[in-house]
């Protein structure tokens, strides 16, 4: 008789330590849900991993009006209080339930002699409210590159998420399946020649959605055609940094849905969707920092993730720049409001007009000569730049003029 030790199989685990990504531990997106039974549910997205959490509030509640003096109880002498919603078991005086668990929110109190005429009854009553956030579903597994990218579809059934090459939609319901729409990924990864940068959802049809990407198109996709929105170059324009600021960093929908707002390294543009020939408004925002394009590629700034966003009228656009600033422009016909302001607790202050750290010297053929009195590390307004500190995040108000700003570790609330 032969042992069969031949049917045994062994399962090997590769790990290629080269390969493998770190997943961060931050928050890449955050997206409101509709509300439903005065809760609130909103979307959040890490590299990998999408999350739908329903937040609401829970009242503490405590017991009250009775007629014992608690200072005479027996027991610890103060009143029973929970956070639970439930409300509490009815005690007897051993401290036990009437269920038989034993209950330490319940107390000994000691009789009067001769009994008491009557027995008021303990009321349960709210005292303070608390914010309790849970985790109601978990949609994994379903991107191999890291996510940059998710956005409610205005049908409250649906979203997507986007990485750098696929876009993914998925029913709020569903977690474990999601459906591939857009696929980038050429063949021959050799021949890969862009990203998906942002995608967001048309705000009122349902069956449209734009995204744009690091060659600086943005693409409008419904589910009878699709439409191409891409400025020509100029003669002459391109330089080895043309298409790393070219790359488009966010998108965002107008609330009538008929324009979109894109946000490039160096630009602010309004688009038409009814018009693909090219951007109907253009601001400039770094313009300033043109001659620093070397610079900005050896400490990696040039690919900064700046946001943008829309006053909820479309009147006005928003973004953010370095040493904390954020500009406002006005994109009503025949508007030239352009206002520069700090994310400090005093946005009006001028900067300070030493940079912050000497910049780096170009070189003879980069080099530019500048007039005036104008320093290196200085803008064209004479503010100081500092590449260490940036406002990447920002936010309109979808129906007051007011925009929230995140520095660094704070958030700043701003009325425009």
């Amino acid at each position: 008789m032969h042992a069969h030790t031949h049917a045994r199989t062994t399962i090997e685990l590769i790990f290629d330590y080269l390969k493998s990504l770190e997943i961060e531990e931050k928050i890449n997106k955050i997206r409101w849900c509709q509300t439903a039974n005065s809760a609130l549910f909103l979307l959040s997205t890490n590299d990998k991993t999408i999350k739908f959490w329903k937040v609401q509030e829970k009242k503490v509640k405590k017991i009250s009006d009775m007629n014992l003096d608690p200072s005479k109880a027996v027991g610890n002498g103060s009143i029973a209080s929970s956070s639970n919603s439930s409300s509490p078991k009815p005690c007897l005086a051993n401290g036990s339930s009437l269920d038989g668990s034993y209950n330490s929110l319940s107390h000994d109190f000691s009789f009067p002699p001769g009994g008491l005429p009557s027995l008021h009854l303990p009321v349960v009553t709210s005292q303070e409210t608390n914010l309790v956030a849970r985790c109601r579903r978990v949609y994994g597994h379903a991107h191999d590159y890291h996510i940059n990218s998710i956005s409610n579809n205005s049908d409250g059934e649906t979203f997507i998420s986007a990485d750098d090459l696929r876009i993914n939609l998925w029913n709020l319901e569903i977690s474990n399946q999601s459906f591939n729409i857009v696929d980038v990924k050429p063949a021959n990864m050799e021949d890969l020649t862009e990203v998906i940068t942002s995608a967001e959802f048309h705000p009122t049809h349902c069956n449209m959605l734009a995204y744009s990407s690091s060659k600086g198109s943005i693409r409008l996709i419904d589910l009878r055609q699709s439409a191409l929105f891409e400025e020509p170059e100029a003669p002459g324009s391109r330089s080895f940094f043309t298409e790393i600021i070219a790359s488009i960093s966010d998108i965002k929908f107008a609330k009538d849905g008929r324009y979109i707002l894109s946000r490039d390294y160096m630009t602010l543009k309004l688009w038409d969707i009814n018009m693909d020939s090219g951007p109907v408004a253009t601001f400039q925002v770094h313009e300033y920092l043109r001659p620093k394009l070397c610079d900005l590629y050896e400490n990696d700034s040039i690919f900064d993730k700046f946001e943008c966003c829309l006053s909820g009228d479309g009147l006005r656009v928003a973004t953010g720049s370095y040493s904390n600033l954020f500009r406002v422009f006005g994109c009503a016909p025949g508007s030239t409001e352009a206002t520069t302001l700090e994310a400090s607790k005093n946005p009006m202050r001028r900067q300070v007009q030493t940079p912050s750290r000497p910049s780096r010297p170009l070189s003879s053929i980069t080099r530019v000569v500048r007039r005036g009195t104008e320093t290196p590390g200085v803008d064209a307004n004479g503010n100081s730049f500092d590449f260490t500190t940036k406002l990447l995040h920002l936010a309109w108000h979808p129906t007051e003029n007011s925009i929230a700003c995140a520095a660094a570790n704070s958030l700043y609330m701003y009325y425009a």
